[in-house]
């Protein structure tokens, strides 16, 4: 069975994206969940998949609130729609909008098909994660953690600080009293 690979940005910096793998038969509803999962949101709020042009305009809506397709019916059901019925051409777009309040928005663009699904994996699923994914709300544990561990990484030991520093600065066993001798430090009064 052949399998679907879209890069899914989010809308506030290209930088920052998912690349999701999906078997053509899989509906947009496991597609969203896969991009909450990616990005490490909730599964709270509603959400809905626009059909787009290259210039991300939206078109038909895939909602997340509709349970059955209906003939002529605004919206098509994430439940029902297979993502492979909707995508005609090599470089297939949505727009992907969840939780109507915050209006998070990403960009989907079909980047690849394979041929072969790999046995070994369980899909749909993350192929690449690029960039610190936005905070749903407030403060991001996750993400803080992350950012600890970038800093911990760059962090340079007390060896490595040493190393090719001079002693320019720092305070030494002696000192110069406002008279101009020096002491040893060991004042015996």
């Amino acid at each position: 069975m052949p399998i679907l690979k879209f890069r899914v940005y989010w809308e506030e910096d290209d930088n920052i994206y998912r690349d999701i793998a999906l078997k053509t038969g899989q509906t947009f509803l496991a597609f969203h969940e896969a991009i909450l999962t990616a990005y490490e949101f909730d599964k709270k709020h509603s959400a809905s998949f626009f059909e787009s042009n290259d210039k991300w305009l939206r078109g038909r809506e895939i909602s997340s609130e509709v349970l059955v397709n209906k003939k002529d019916a605004p919206a098509l059901s994430m439940i029902k729609t297979p993502v492979s019925a909707l995508v005609s051409k090599p470089d297939e777009k949505f727009v992907y909008t969840y939780d109507p309040v915050k209006k998070w928005t990403f960009l989907v663009e079909l980047i690849g098909v394979e041929k072969e699904e790999d046995s070994r994996k369980e899909y749909p699923y993350c192929t690449k994660k690029e960039g610190v994914a936005p905070a749903q709300t407030g403060i991001k544990g996750l993400a803080n953690e992350r950012l600890m561990e970038i800093e911990e990484k760059y962090d340079l030991s007390s060896d490595e600080m040493n190393e090719g520093y001079g002693d320019e600065g720092e305070e030494s066993s002696s000192s110069e009293d406002n008279s101009g001798f020096v002491s040893d430090g060991d004042d015996a009064f």
